[in-house]
Protein backbone atom coordinates (compact mmCIF):
# COMPACT_ATOMS: atom_id res chain seq x y z
CA UNK A 1 0.00 0.00 0.00
CA UNK A 2 1.43 3.23 -1.48
CA UNK A 3 1.61 6.10 1.61
CA UNK A 4 2.39 9.69 0.56
CA UNK A 5 4.89 11.18 2.93
CA UNK A 6 2.22 13.12 5.37
CA UNK A 7 0.22 10.02 5.76
CA UNK A 8 3.57 8.38 6.72
CA UNK A 9 4.40 11.39 9.10
CA UNK A 10 1.15 10.38 10.63
CA UNK A 11 2.63 7.44 11.69
CA UNK A 12 4.35 6.75 15.06
CA UNK A 13 6.85 4.48 13.54
CA UNK A 14 7.52 7.56 11.07
CA UNK A 15 8.01 10.37 14.28
CA UNK A 16 9.52 8.59 16.01
CA UNK A 17 12.32 7.54 13.08
CA UNK A 18 12.12 11.67 12.47
CA UNK A 19 12.89 12.50 16.32
CA UNK A 20 15.42 10.04 16.91
CA UNK A 21 17.17 11.20 13.20
CA UNK A 22 16.87 14.74 14.57
CA UNK A 23 18.43 14.31 17.89
CA UNK A 24 21.28 12.16 16.68
CA UNK A 25 21.95 14.54 13.93
CA UNK A 26 21.91 17.53 17.00
CA UNK A 27 24.54 14.82 18.91
CA UNK A 28 26.78 14.41 15.82
CA UNK A 29 27.16 17.99 15.19
CA UNK A 30 27.61 19.29 18.60
CA UNK A 31 30.61 16.56 18.39
CA UNK A 32 31.99 18.49 15.06
CA UNK A 33 32.13 21.15 16.82
CA UNK A 34 33.60 19.90 20.22
CA UNK A 35 36.43 18.06 18.42
CA UNK A 36 37.45 20.77 16.32
CA UNK A 37 37.38 23.11 19.01
CA UNK A 38 39.54 20.76 21.11
CA UNK A 39 42.16 19.77 18.70
CA UNK A 40 42.01 23.73 18.21
CA UNK A 41 43.15 24.00 22.18
CA UNK A 42 45.73 20.69 21.53
CA UNK A 43 47.48 22.11 18.33
CA UNK A 44 47.38 25.62 20.30
CA UNK A 45 48.60 24.71 23.07
CA UNK A 46 51.56 22.35 21.44
CA UNK A 47 52.40 25.10 19.36
CA UNK A 48 52.90 27.54 22.11
CA UNK A 49 55.11 24.28 23.79
CA UNK A 50 57.25 24.34 20.84
CA UNK A 51 57.84 28.01 20.82
CA UNK A 52 58.51 27.84 24.73
CA UNK A 53 61.25 25.38 24.10
CA UNK A 54 63.01 27.53 21.38
CA UNK A 55 62.95 30.67 23.43
CA UNK A 56 64.72 28.60 25.84
CA UNK A 57 67.46 27.70 23.34
CA UNK A 58 67.90 30.92 22.25
CA UNK A 59 68.19 32.55 25.82
CA UNK A 60 70.62 30.19 26.69
CA UNK A 61 72.90 31.20 23.72
CA UNK A 62 72.32 34.82 24.35
CA UNK A 63 73.88 34.12 28.33
CA UNK A 64 76.72 31.92 26.84
CA UNK A 65 78.06 34.55 24.07
CA UNK A 66 75.78 37.96 24.01
CA UNK A 67 74.06 39.02 21.08
CA UNK A 68 77.37 38.22 18.70
CA UNK A 69 76.22 34.64 19.33
CA UNK A 70 72.60 34.86 19.50
CA UNK A 71 72.40 36.24 15.85
CA UNK A 72 74.21 33.09 14.98
CA UNK A 73 72.08 30.42 16.20
CA UNK A 74 69.01 32.57 14.58
CA UNK A 75 70.73 32.68 11.34
CA UNK A 76 71.92 29.18 11.77
CA UNK A 77 68.25 27.97 12.88
CA UNK A 78 66.29 30.34 10.51
CA UNK A 79 68.16 28.08 7.00
CA UNK A 80 66.82 24.65 8.52
CA UNK A 81 63.61 23.42 6.98
CA UNK A 82 60.58 23.54 9.00
CA UNK A 83 57.91 25.43 10.41
CA UNK A 84 59.29 27.36 12.84
CA UNK A 85 60.17 31.21 12.87
CA UNK A 86 62.68 33.19 13.90
CA UNK A 87 63.40 37.09 13.61
CA UNK A 88 65.69 39.72 14.87
CA UNK A 89 65.43 43.30 14.07
CA UNK A 90 66.34 46.41 15.57
CA UNK A 91 64.73 49.59 18.03
CA UNK A 92 62.54 50.72 14.57
CA UNK A 93 60.97 47.10 13.50
CA UNK A 94 63.61 46.59 10.72
CA UNK A 95 64.49 43.48 9.92
CA UNK A 96 67.93 42.47 10.30
CA UNK A 97 68.49 38.37 10.37
CA UNK A 98 65.82 35.49 10.55
CA UNK A 99 63.70 33.79 8.24
CA UNK A 100 61.14 35.87 7.93
CA UNK A 101 60.41 38.63 4.92
CA UNK A 102 57.83 40.80 6.08
CA UNK A 103 55.28 40.88 9.00
CA UNK A 104 51.90 42.14 9.23
CA UNK A 105 51.86 45.47 10.98
CA UNK A 106 51.68 45.79 14.12
CA UNK A 107 53.07 42.52 15.01
CA UNK A 108 56.47 43.83 16.45
CA UNK A 109 54.96 46.76 18.38
CA UNK A 110 53.58 44.16 21.26
CA UNK A 111 55.21 42.60 23.60
CA UNK A 112 54.62 38.58 24.29
CA UNK A 113 52.52 36.61 22.49
CA UNK A 114 50.63 37.39 20.00
CA UNK A 115 46.74 38.06 20.78
CA UNK A 116 45.59 36.71 17.41
CA UNK A 117 47.41 34.75 14.54
CA UNK A 118 48.95 37.09 11.97
CA UNK A 119 50.29 36.53 8.28
CA UNK A 120 53.52 36.54 7.13
CA UNK A 121 55.90 35.85 3.98
CA UNK A 122 59.00 34.20 4.37
CA UNK A 123 62.20 34.91 2.77
CA UNK A 124 62.28 33.69 -1.05
CA UNK A 125 58.76 33.48 -1.41
CA UNK A 126 58.84 37.01 -3.54
CA UNK A 127 60.57 35.32 -6.08
CA UNK A 128 58.48 32.56 -6.18
CA UNK A 129 55.49 34.44 -6.70
CA UNK A 130 57.28 35.96 -9.63
CA UNK A 131 58.17 32.69 -11.26
CA UNK A 132 54.57 32.00 -11.15
CA UNK A 133 52.93 34.96 -12.26
CA UNK A 134 55.11 34.57 -15.21
CA UNK A 135 54.24 31.35 -15.62
CA UNK A 136 50.44 31.92 -15.48
CA UNK A 137 50.90 35.00 -18.44
CA UNK A 138 52.46 32.51 -20.35
CA UNK A 139 49.67 30.10 -19.33
CA UNK A 140 47.20 32.66 -21.46
CA UNK A 141 48.87 32.87 -24.93
CA UNK A 142 48.63 28.98 -24.66
CA UNK A 143 44.78 27.31 -24.10
CA UNK A 144 44.22 24.24 -23.05
CA UNK A 145 46.65 24.81 -20.19
CA UNK A 146 45.32 25.05 -16.57
CA UNK A 147 46.50 27.91 -14.23
CA UNK A 148 47.92 26.54 -10.90
CA UNK A 149 47.47 28.95 -7.95
CA UNK A 150 50.32 30.00 -6.75
CA UNK A 151 50.93 28.97 -2.77
CA UNK A 152 52.23 32.58 -1.87
CA UNK A 153 49.17 34.27 -2.65
CA UNK A 154 47.13 32.20 -0.05
CA UNK A 155 49.45 33.81 2.62
CA UNK A 156 50.92 32.23 5.94
CA UNK A 157 49.67 32.56 9.77
CA UNK A 158 51.50 31.87 12.51
CA UNK A 159 51.68 32.26 16.19
CA UNK A 160 54.86 33.84 17.80
CA UNK A 161 56.39 35.30 21.02
CA UNK A 162 58.09 38.70 20.94
CA UNK A 163 60.38 39.64 23.18
CA UNK A 164 62.69 42.56 23.92
CA UNK A 165 66.70 42.32 24.28
CA UNK A 166 68.25 44.19 27.03
CA UNK A 167 69.63 46.38 23.85
CA UNK A 168 65.99 47.04 22.76
CA UNK A 169 66.59 45.09 19.58
CA UNK A 170 63.00 42.90 18.96
CA UNK A 171 63.41 39.18 18.79
CA UNK A 172 60.67 37.40 17.46
CA UNK A 173 60.09 33.31 17.80
CA UNK A 174 56.55 32.22 16.30
CA UNK A 175 55.57 29.03 14.49
CA UNK A 176 53.58 28.26 10.97
CA UNK A 177 50.16 27.49 11.89
CA UNK A 178 50.12 25.73 8.27
CA UNK A 179 50.24 21.99 9.64
CA UNK A 180 47.96 22.90 12.46
CA UNK A 181 45.35 23.89 10.34
CA UNK A 182 45.89 21.49 7.60
CA UNK A 183 45.32 18.79 10.58
CA UNK A 184 42.17 20.75 12.00
CA UNK A 185 40.58 20.84 8.66
CA UNK A 186 41.16 16.95 8.32
CA UNK A 187 39.03 16.28 11.85
CA UNK A 188 36.30 19.01 10.47
CA UNK A 189 35.77 17.02 7.68
CA UNK A 190 36.30 13.15 8.55
CA UNK A 191 33.79 14.35 11.24
CA UNK A 192 31.45 16.04 8.37
CA UNK A 193 31.44 13.11 6.52
CA UNK A 194 30.92 10.81 9.00
CA UNK A 195 27.86 13.14 9.81
CA UNK A 196 26.87 13.10 6.39
CA UNK A 197 27.26 9.35 6.30
CA UNK A 198 25.55 8.57 9.58
CA UNK A 199 22.91 10.69 8.53
CA UNK A 200 22.71 8.80 5.37
CA UNK A 201 22.81 5.43 6.95
CA UNK A 202 20.02 6.66 9.19
CA UNK A 203 17.73 7.58 6.36
CA UNK A 204 18.17 4.17 4.38
CA UNK A 205 17.52 2.38 7.61
CA UNK A 206 14.29 4.21 8.29
CA UNK A 207 13.74 3.56 4.50
CA UNK A 208 14.01 -0.63 4.57
CA UNK A 209 13.25 -0.67 8.20
CA UNK A 210 10.12 1.21 8.29
CA UNK A 211 8.95 0.58 5.23
CA UNK A 212 8.81 -3.51 6.15
CA UNK A 213 7.68 -2.07 9.96
CA UNK A 214 4.67 -0.26 7.91
CA UNK A 215 4.25 -3.14 5.28
CA UNK A 216 3.75 -6.17 8.44
CA UNK A 217 1.29 -3.16 10.20
CA UNK A 218 -1.04 -2.82 6.80
CA UNK A 219 -0.98 -6.69 6.90
CA UNK A 220 -2.16 -6.83 10.23
CA UNK A 221 -4.66 -4.11 9.59
CA UNK A 222 -5.80 -6.26 6.23
CA UNK A 223 -6.39 -9.38 8.49
CA UNK A 224 -8.02 -7.74 11.11
CA UNK A 225 -10.51 -5.89 8.64
CA UNK A 226 -11.53 -9.63 7.19
CA UNK A 227 -11.94 -10.94 10.78
CA UNK A 228 -13.96 -7.84 11.85
CA UNK A 229 -15.87 -8.68 8.57
CA UNK A 230 -17.21 -11.82 10.51
CA UNK A 231 -14.33 -14.44 8.88
CA UNK A 232 -13.74 -15.67 12.19
CA UNK A 233 -11.01 -18.47 10.58
CA UNK A 234 -8.58 -15.27 9.40
CA UNK A 235 -5.85 -14.98 11.72
CA UNK A 236 -2.78 -12.17 11.80
CA UNK A 237 0.36 -13.00 10.15
CA UNK A 238 3.36 -14.40 11.87
CA UNK A 239 6.83 -14.04 10.13
CA UNK A 240 8.44 -16.24 12.49
CA UNK A 241 10.99 -13.69 13.24
CA UNK A 242 9.93 -13.74 17.15
CA UNK A 243 9.61 -9.97 17.18
CA UNK A 244 6.84 -7.99 19.18
CA UNK A 245 4.99 -8.09 15.90
CA UNK A 246 5.14 -12.21 16.35
CA UNK A 247 4.36 -12.12 20.00
CA UNK A 248 1.60 -9.85 19.31
CA UNK A 249 0.07 -11.69 16.42
CA UNK A 250 0.13 -15.12 17.78
CA UNK A 251 -1.35 -13.70 21.27
CA UNK A 252 -4.23 -12.29 19.41
CA UNK A 253 -4.57 -15.44 17.11
CA UNK A 254 -4.56 -17.32 20.36
CA UNK A 255 -7.50 -15.05 21.69
CA UNK A 256 -9.36 -15.57 18.00
CA UNK A 257 -9.38 -19.22 18.36
CA UNK A 258 -10.99 -18.83 21.98
CA UNK A 259 -13.31 -16.30 20.80
CA UNK A 260 -13.78 -19.48 17.97
CA UNK A 261 -14.04 -22.21 20.19
CA UNK A 262 -16.94 -20.05 22.01
CA UNK A 263 -19.22 -19.06 19.10
CA UNK A 264 -19.10 -22.58 17.86
CA UNK A 265 -20.11 -23.86 21.46
CA UNK A 266 -22.89 -21.35 21.41
CA UNK A 267 -24.33 -22.57 18.03
CA UNK A 268 -24.08 -26.20 19.46
CA UNK A 269 -25.77 -24.47 22.39
CA UNK A 270 -28.51 -22.89 20.86
CA UNK A 271 -28.91 -26.01 18.35
CA UNK A 272 -28.87 -28.80 21.32
CA UNK A 273 -31.63 -26.89 22.99
CA UNK A 274 -33.42 -26.32 20.04
CA UNK A 275 -33.11 -29.94 19.12
CA UNK A 276 -33.26 -31.69 22.49
CA UNK A 277 -35.55 -29.74 24.76
CA UNK A 278 -38.23 -29.28 21.99
CA UNK A 279 -39.26 -32.92 23.62
CA UNK A 280 -39.70 -32.06 27.24
CA UNK A 281 -41.36 -28.71 26.56
CA UNK A 282 -43.56 -30.51 23.82
CA UNK A 283 -44.42 -33.35 26.62
CA UNK A 284 -45.52 -30.63 28.82
CA UNK A 285 -47.85 -29.09 27.04
CA UNK A 286 -49.29 -32.61 25.36
CA UNK A 287 -50.17 -33.42 29.27
CA UNK A 288 -52.11 -30.17 30.03
CA UNK A 289 -53.71 -30.02 27.15
CA UNK A 290 -54.83 -33.66 27.79
CA UNK A 291 -55.73 -32.68 31.31
CA UNK A 292 -58.25 -29.62 30.25
CA UNK A 293 -59.52 -31.78 27.77
CA UNK A 294 -62.98 -33.75 29.33
CA UNK A 295 -63.92 -34.29 32.89
CA UNK A 296 -61.11 -35.32 35.40
CA UNK A 297 -61.37 -36.30 38.92
CA UNK A 298 -59.59 -34.08 41.23
CA UNK A 299 -56.71 -36.61 41.47
CA UNK A 300 -55.73 -36.97 37.99
CA UNK A 301 -54.90 -33.23 38.01
CA UNK A 302 -53.06 -33.60 40.83
CA UNK A 303 -51.17 -36.16 39.52
CA UNK A 304 -50.70 -33.74 36.03
CA UNK A 305 -49.52 -31.20 37.96
CA UNK A 306 -47.07 -33.50 39.65
CA UNK A 307 -45.31 -34.45 36.55
CA UNK A 308 -45.62 -30.97 35.58
CA UNK A 309 -43.06 -30.37 38.45
CA UNK A 310 -40.76 -33.11 37.95
CA UNK A 311 -40.29 -32.33 34.04
CA UNK A 312 -39.93 -28.57 35.16
CA UNK A 313 -37.34 -29.44 37.75
CA UNK A 314 -35.86 -31.63 35.04
CA UNK A 315 -35.41 -28.67 32.83
CA UNK A 316 -34.05 -26.81 35.92
CA UNK A 317 -31.45 -28.59 36.09
CA UNK A 318 -30.75 -28.96 32.61
CA UNK A 319 -30.32 -25.42 32.22
CA UNK A 320 -28.50 -24.84 35.00
CA UNK A 321 -26.15 -27.88 33.72
CA UNK A 322 -26.00 -25.71 30.87
CA UNK A 323 -25.04 -22.59 32.18
CA UNK A 324 -22.44 -24.33 34.26
CA UNK A 325 -20.63 -25.83 31.15
CA UNK A 326 -20.54 -22.09 29.56
CA UNK A 327 -19.40 -20.50 32.15
CA UNK A 328 -16.42 -23.18 33.25
CA UNK A 329 -16.04 -23.31 29.01
CA UNK A 330 -15.25 -19.73 28.86
CA UNK A 331 -12.63 -19.72 31.70
CA UNK A 332 -13.71 -18.28 34.49
CA UNK A 333 -15.55 -19.33 37.77
CA UNK A 334 -16.95 -17.31 40.73
CA UNK A 335 -16.52 -20.16 42.79
CA UNK A 336 -13.32 -20.02 44.56
CA UNK A 337 -10.24 -22.64 44.43
CA UNK A 338 -8.78 -23.94 46.76
CA UNK A 339 -6.80 -26.93 48.80
CA UNK A 340 -9.46 -29.83 48.23
CA UNK A 341 -8.75 -33.02 49.97
CA UNK A 342 -9.87 -35.50 47.25
CA UNK A 343 -9.51 -38.57 49.09
CA UNK A 344 -12.00 -37.04 51.34
CA UNK A 345 -14.23 -36.00 48.62
CA UNK A 346 -14.10 -39.92 47.11
CA UNK A 347 -15.65 -41.09 50.30
CA UNK A 348 -18.09 -38.67 50.66
CA UNK A 349 -19.18 -39.39 46.86
CA UNK A 350 -19.15 -43.12 47.35
CA UNK A 351 -20.96 -42.66 50.92
CA UNK A 352 -23.95 -40.85 49.58
CA UNK A 353 -24.10 -43.66 46.25
CA UNK A 354 -23.89 -46.19 48.19
CA UNK A 355 -27.60 -46.58 49.30
CA UNK A 356 -28.54 -46.01 45.16
CA UNK A 357 -25.93 -48.55 44.26
CA UNK A 358 -27.58 -51.24 46.70
CA UNK A 359 -31.28 -50.16 45.56
CA UNK A 360 -30.03 -51.33 42.06
CA UNK A 361 -27.99 -54.30 43.32
CA UNK A 362 -24.30 -52.92 42.34
CA UNK A 363 -21.73 -53.56 44.32
CA UNK A 364 -20.10 -50.26 44.98
CA UNK A 365 -16.32 -50.77 45.50
CA UNK A 366 -13.27 -48.16 46.77
CA UNK A 367 -9.58 -48.34 46.28
CA UNK A 368 -7.75 -45.30 47.28
CA UNK A 369 -3.94 -45.50 47.33
CA UNK A 370 -2.88 -43.21 49.93
CA UNK A 371 -3.56 -39.50 51.02
CA UNK A 372 -4.45 -36.66 47.90
CA UNK A 373 -5.06 -33.28 47.26
CA UNK A 374 -5.23 -30.71 44.52
CA UNK A 375 -5.75 -27.01 43.75
CA UNK A 376 -9.73 -26.22 43.29
CA UNK A 377 -13.03 -26.05 43.83
CA UNK A 378 -14.42 -28.69 45.95
CA UNK A 379 -17.92 -28.80 44.84
CA UNK A 380 -17.35 -28.75 41.00
CA UNK A 381 -15.44 -32.14 41.92
CA UNK A 382 -17.79 -33.53 43.43
CA UNK A 383 -20.07 -32.75 40.98
CA UNK A 384 -18.16 -34.31 38.63
CA UNK A 385 -17.22 -37.34 40.01
CA UNK A 386 -21.15 -37.46 41.24
CA UNK A 387 -22.15 -37.57 37.16
CA UNK A 388 -19.72 -40.15 36.31
CA UNK A 389 -20.70 -42.52 39.57
CA UNK A 390 -24.32 -42.10 38.78
CA UNK A 391 -23.74 -42.85 35.30
CA UNK A 392 -21.70 -46.12 35.89
CA UNK A 393 -24.14 -47.30 38.27
CA UNK A 394 -27.04 -46.85 36.02
CA UNK A 395 -25.17 -48.32 32.88
CA UNK A 396 -23.46 -51.69 34.75
CA UNK A 397 -26.64 -52.88 35.49
CA UNK A 398 -26.95 -54.59 32.59
CA UNK A 399 -23.54 -56.76 33.13
CA UNK A 400 -23.66 -60.34 32.48
CA UNK A 401 -21.71 -60.92 35.45
CA UNK A 402 -22.75 -59.39 39.17
CA UNK A 403 -22.98 -55.38 38.46
CA UNK A 404 -20.29 -53.54 40.22
CA UNK A 405 -18.97 -49.96 40.02
CA UNK A 406 -14.86 -49.60 41.26
CA UNK A 407 -13.65 -45.63 42.32
CA UNK A 408 -9.69 -46.09 42.66
CA UNK A 409 -7.55 -43.03 43.35
CA UNK A 410 -3.61 -43.28 42.95
CA UNK A 411 -0.97 -41.23 41.43
CA UNK A 412 0.65 -41.68 38.54
CA UNK A 413 3.52 -40.04 37.58
CA UNK A 414 2.62 -36.15 37.70
CA UNK A 415 -1.11 -37.25 38.06
CA UNK A 416 -3.22 -37.83 40.07
CA UNK A 417 -5.77 -40.02 39.04
CA UNK A 418 -9.04 -40.71 39.95
CA UNK A 419 -11.08 -43.83 38.00
CA UNK A 420 -14.42 -44.59 37.88
CA UNK A 421 -14.99 -48.57 36.22
CA UNK A 422 -18.03 -51.01 35.87
CA UNK A 423 -18.60 -54.03 34.25
CA UNK A 424 -21.19 -52.94 32.26
CA UNK A 425 -21.76 -52.98 28.59
CA UNK A 426 -19.67 -49.90 27.76
CA UNK A 427 -18.84 -47.98 25.05
CA UNK A 428 -16.76 -50.44 22.42
CA UNK A 429 -16.54 -47.94 19.55
CA UNK A 430 -13.72 -45.22 19.32
CA UNK A 431 -16.23 -42.57 18.06
CA UNK A 432 -18.89 -42.68 20.43
CA UNK A 433 -16.68 -42.61 23.09
CA UNK A 434 -15.24 -39.35 21.90
CA UNK A 435 -18.84 -38.32 21.31
CA UNK A 436 -20.10 -39.46 24.63
CA UNK A 437 -18.71 -35.77 26.08
CA UNK A 438 -20.52 -33.41 23.67
CA UNK A 439 -23.61 -31.85 25.08
CA UNK A 440 -27.30 -33.64 24.90
CA UNK A 441 -25.25 -36.85 23.70
CA UNK A 442 -26.93 -40.15 24.40
CA UNK A 443 -25.70 -42.81 23.21
CA UNK A 444 -28.24 -45.22 24.50
CA UNK A 445 -31.13 -45.70 21.81
CA UNK A 446 -33.82 -46.86 24.18
CA UNK A 447 -33.84 -43.91 26.45
CA UNK A 448 -34.92 -45.96 29.14
CA UNK A 449 -32.45 -44.42 31.22
CA UNK A 450 -33.79 -40.96 32.95
CA UNK A 451 -30.82 -37.96 32.19
CA UNK A 452 -30.01 -35.28 29.79
CA UNK A 453 -26.80 -36.22 27.95
CA UNK A 454 -25.05 -33.75 30.01
CA UNK A 455 -23.08 -35.66 32.65
CA UNK A 456 -20.24 -35.96 31.18
CA UNK A 457 -20.21 -32.75 29.60
CA UNK A 458 -20.08 -30.97 32.59
CA UNK A 459 -17.69 -33.51 34.22
CA UNK A 460 -14.79 -32.59 31.52
CA UNK A 461 -15.75 -28.63 31.24
CA UNK A 462 -14.95 -29.28 34.99
CA UNK A 463 -11.58 -31.12 34.53
CA UNK A 464 -10.72 -28.68 31.72
CA UNK A 465 -11.29 -25.84 34.45
CA UNK A 466 -9.34 -27.41 36.71
CA UNK A 467 -6.50 -28.17 34.02
CA UNK A 468 -7.27 -31.55 33.57
CA UNK A 469 -8.19 -34.04 31.46
CA UNK A 470 -11.27 -36.38 31.05
CA UNK A 471 -10.99 -39.70 29.53
CA UNK A 472 -12.76 -42.66 28.89
CA UNK A 473 -11.28 -45.83 27.92
CA UNK A 474 -12.31 -49.76 27.78
CA UNK A 475 -12.62 -51.42 30.56
CA UNK A 476 -13.27 -55.21 29.18
CA UNK A 477 -15.52 -55.63 30.05
CA UNK A 478 -17.53 -52.38 30.73
CA UNK A 479 -15.63 -48.78 30.96
CA UNK A 480 -13.52 -47.15 33.05
CA UNK A 481 -13.69 -42.73 32.90
CA UNK A 482 -10.20 -41.53 34.32
CA UNK A 483 -10.24 -37.80 35.82
CA UNK A 484 -6.89 -36.91 35.63
CA UNK A 485 -5.48 -33.84 38.22
CA UNK A 486 -1.94 -32.20 37.99
CA UNK A 487 0.25 -32.76 41.30
CA UNK A 488 -0.56 -30.06 43.56
CA UNK A 489 2.87 -28.40 44.41
CA UNK A 490 3.40 -27.74 48.17
CA UNK A 491 5.78 -25.07 49.03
Amino acid sequence: MALSLPAIMRTTAARLSALYFLLFALCAVLLVFYMTSLSARMLTGQTQQTINDEVLGLARAYQSGGLPRLVRVVEQRSRQPGANLYLIADVNGQILTGNVQSLAPGVLETDGWTTEPFSYRRFGEGELERQRNSTADQSETQPGQSEVQPEGEKGHNAIALVLRLPNQMIMLVGRDLGEPERFRAVIRRALMLALGMMGLGGLLIWFFVGRAALKRIDSVSEASRRIMGGDLTGRLPVTGAGDEFDRLSENLNTMLARIATLNEGLKQVSDNIAHDLKTPLTRLRNRAEATLSGKHKPADYRQALEGTITESDQLIKTFNAILMISRLEAGYSSESTSRVDLTAAVRDVVELYEPVAEEAGVALETAVDGDFSVNGNRELIGQALSNIVDNAIKYSTDATEKPSVRVALQRVGHDIRLSVADNGHGIPDDADRARATERFVRLEKSRSQPGSGLGLSLAKAIMTFHNGRLELLPANPGLSVIMSFPAREDH
